[in-house]
């Protein structure tokens, strides 16, 4: 059989990596898929000192790869939404497959694209969208097909594991912290996407209809990032048995499906509370096999390349089969994607730790407490700090409600003169069956 041609747009860090392990491995990589794989042609801005690209047929333009009659399939590695969805509808147009680790493309334009890749016969592949070299995409969509998925659980961002494992082990200040993660290049010079969750929900929107088998809503994902936790908070959390973990959680309910990220207090002892540093891990909980956990790096040249290579091989495989004897783009076929709502925030339930500061007055425990006995929140644990000072830190942590209730109960209780400034609150998850 004729060796599969694909086209790479994009000689970045991960485009880099990709280049090398095709390079490196053919042999290994051609065994597997049961054809060769070349790279008929690269498009790219500047020479990557850690590629040697000699001999190779190179361009600027990365729509002349995705109009190249000889390239099969076009591995689109530049990032961002409107001229990587540019490039890959051109590419379909075209009869190409498409090959991406772009989670926002996917997240934002991703019921588009997959609309014309149906219509068109061809496939658009992004098991490197998610969690870097982890293969969770194929996991959830192959491996977990026999299960209904109840709901999952994921540190899917380095960046804010890297900030909240440092804080953490060290006691240092969240601004410290991004201070180093910049420096290291864990975070962009604006690093409002990692930090502020947006990256995350990017990634948990795509596992969610997966998971569920609903269409892409990243603009129904609620996000809360972690610049307002404090070395305080954490410690807080220890002592009440529990790690403050950046998360993206998605769960079926009765009402519909929860997608949001934000803070969360989880258990010590769960698994997911023990990864650390830029380490990405997502937590599956499925009515037949149980949790599993799927562990690995979320980032990185060749990780990544892992993913994005381990897809190509994949669309090589299939490329004699029609297209309805495929794995779907979103794990069930198109026909059957369910209509179940994404959740308004307001409408789901946790736990929730809360930290405020009152005035060292007899009665103060008591008004809050009476405040959220009305509204039906129980409390599970209080620490009062001893201090010296007027005001004294109140940790709560209170059973599951529904979120509207607690923010009213917040509302009115921050409203009381001898409340202190802002009450932080994070959400509290089990992680149980």
């Amino acid at each position: 059989m004729k060796p599969v041609k694909v086209g790479i747009c994009g000689l970045g860090t991960v485009g880099g990596g990709t280049f090398n392990v095709l390079t490196r491995n053919a042999e290994e990589i051609s065994r597997r898929a049961g054809r060769h794989i070349v790279i008929e042609q690269i498009a790219m801005r500047r020479d990557n000192p850690a590629c040697d690209t000699s001999g190779m047929q190179t361009t600027t333009d990365i729509f002349e790869v995705a109009t190249n009659p000889e390239i099969d399939i076009v591995i689109e590695l530049i990032g961002g939404y409107d001229t990587a969805r540019d490039l890959v509808m051109t590419a379909i147009e075209n009869g190409k497959h498409v090959v991406t680790a772009n989670k926002a493309l996917i997240a934002v334009h991703g019921n588009e694209i997959f609309e014309a890749a149906q219509e068109k016969n061809v496939m658009v592949a992004f098991e490197a969208s998610v969690a870097g070299g982890i293969p969770i995409i194929k996991a959830i969509r192959e491996g977990l097909a026999a299960n209904q998925i109840n709901w999952l659980a994921g540190i899917i961002n380095g960046t804010g594991n890297f900030i909240m494992t440092e804080m953490r082990e060290k006691g240092r200040e969240f601004a410290d912290v991004l201070q180093e993660a910049q420096d290291l290049g864990y975070a962009e010079a604006d690093p409002t996407f990692d930090v502020e969750g947006i990256d995350a929900a990017h990634k948990l929107t795509i596992l969610s209809s997966l998971a569920f088998g609903i269409p892409l809503q990243f603009s129904k994902a609620y996000t809360e990032g972690i610049s307002k936790i404090t070395p305080q908070d954490i410690q807080y959390a220890e002592e009440l048995g529990y790690r403050v973990k950046h998360l993206g959680i998605t769960r079926r309910t009765d009402k519909g499906i929860e997608l949001r990220v934000h803070p969360t207090l989880i258990p010590k002892d769960v698994l997911l509370a023990n990864v650390n540093g830029v380490m990405n891990a997502v937590l599956v909980d499925g009515d037949a096999v149980g949790q599993t956990l799927y562990y690995g790096p979320g980032a990185g040249a060749e990780a990544t390349a892992s993913a994005v290579v381990a897809d190509v091989v994949d669309v090589v495989r299939t490329l004699t089969a029609d297209r309805d004897n495929r794995v779907p783009h979103l794990a069930f076929q198109p026909s059957a994607l369910s209509d179940a709502p994404v959740l308004p925030v307001d409408e789901t339930t946790s736990a929730y730790y809360l930290r405020l500061q009152a005035v060292e007055r007899p009665g103060v425990l008591a008004y809050v407490t009476r405040i959220l006995g009305e509204k039906g929140i129980n409390i599970e644990a209080i620490i009062q700090k001893q201090t010296t000072e007027a005001q004294v830190p109140v940790i709560m942590l209170t059973q599951r409600v529904e979120e509207r209730m607690m923010n009213e109960a917040i509302r009115e209780i921050e409203a009381l003169p001898d409340i202190l400034g802002e009450i932080v609150r994070i959400r509290v998850e089990q992680l149980a069956d």
